[in-house]
């Protein structure tokens, strides 16, 4: 029975992404999301 690679087998750690975006894009998105929900909160608020 060949050694071969001895069990180990080495995959590729990074594979290309169709959405490349930078953390600063991330963080934006994230910050005017909260943005918008607080908007919305005040527009239209709910009584409890």
């Amino acid at each position: 029975m060949p050694g071969g690679f001895g069990g180990l087998v080495r995959y590729s750690e990074e594979y290309p992404s169709r959405l490349k975006m930078k953390p600063a894009h991330v963080i934006a998105f994230i910050i005017a999301l909260v943005a918008f929900v607080l908007i919305l909160k005040l527009v239209f608020p709910v009584a409890l």
